[in-house]
């Protein structure tokens, strides 16, 4: 019954300094931290389309997902994660053990990043399962980092190797909140976005935000191994993966060339460890362009996953 998933679910949640009136009230109150700026985001996950229940994707990853996925936008703000709002519509058969699975998952997640789960609802339905996260991060003024600062001369870096996630990556999302802060805190980043969607597709949208060309080189993109993997089952190409699958949650960003080359430097040893890549420049212009090894350039269309409605 809701009243006792709720209940359980409200005395798992530690009290938190950030919530005057804590979770189990109509509504909380949040005491946003002084000087800084409210960051909010939202994100729903439905089953079938975003998970596939089964022994390779029980309720805990879902769980965890759903916050992730929500972390890694504030993380594409340069925001730290504040609190966290959760609903969720179970199935009215087995909806109680597929809810204390999300739960696990959602609470793990996090503390691990220091988050509090200050409130949302529960519905119990025909249907399958769909969680929606709401996320509130902090930033300090003017310093979210955007999707349309973009300016030529920029180059282009992503935080890690794209391609294959749906062999299990898109369920262990690791949100890049920790590095997105320290990157914001030492390097001058004009434009950001997290890749959900595709690489290629995300770089074209903050290329459309910022009213400016991506030249992409292509033998500079790093290719994850399950991209690899992938592209042995199917017949197609490891760029093609890196480039088109999308849920690999890294960082797009673009920054001044000497700023761009600092930061992958410094990348690889702590508190960063992450193989940072140059992979392509701004210009003026527009739209996406793939430039070879010799050179050569030829139109590039972005592709990734997009939402399809019948009219």
């Amino acid at each position: 019954m809701e009243t006792d998933f709720v209940a359980r679910l409200l005395a798992r949640i530690p009290a938190d300094p950030r919530l005057e009136v804590p979770p189990g009230d109509d509504a909380a109150v949040l005491r946003p931290p002084a000087l800084r700026r409210t960051v909010v985001t939202v994100d729903m996950l439905m089953e079938g389309t975003d998970f596939v229940l089964g022994p390779d994707c029980p309720p805990r990853a879902v769980g965890h997902k759903a916050l992730a996925v929500s972390l890694s936008d504030l993380a594409a703000m340069a925001a730290r994660p504040e609190a966290a709002f959760v609903a969720v519509a179970l199935p009215r058969h087995g909806g109680d053990a597929l809810g204390r699975g999300v739960e696990e998952g959602l609470l793990a997640l996090a503390a691990e990043h220091g988050v509090a789960v200050a409130g949302g609802d529960t519905n119990a339905w025909d249907g399958p399962l769909v969680v929606s996260t709401t996320a509130i991060g902090s930033v300090a003024p003017g310093r979210a980092w955007r999707r349309d600062g973009a300016r030529p001369g920029d180059l282009v870096v992503v935080t890690g190797p794209c391609g294959g996630s749906l062999l299990g990556r898109h369920l262990a999302v690791v949100p890049r909140v920790r590095e997105a802060l320290h990157i914001a805190a030492h390097f001058d980043v004009h434009a950001a976005i997290d890749v959900s969607d595709g690489l290629s597709l995300d770089l074209g949208r903050m290329m459309a935000a910022s009213g400016t060309r991506g030249v992409v080189r292509t033998a500079a993109v790093p290719i994850h191994a399950d991209a690899v993997r992938r592209a042995a089952r199917d017949g197609g190409t490891p760029l093609d993966h890196a480039l088109g699958d999308g849920e690999d949650f890294e960082l797009i960003l673009a920054l001044p060339a000497a700023e761009a080359h600092r930061l992958v430097a410094a990348a690889a040893a702590p508190p960063l460890g992450l193989a940072i890549t140059v992979i392509g420049a701004v210009e003026e212009g527009a739209g996406l362009v793939a430039e070879a090894a010799d050179g050569g350039q030829s139109p590039l269309e972005p592709r990734g996953f997009v939402h399809a409605f019948d009219s």
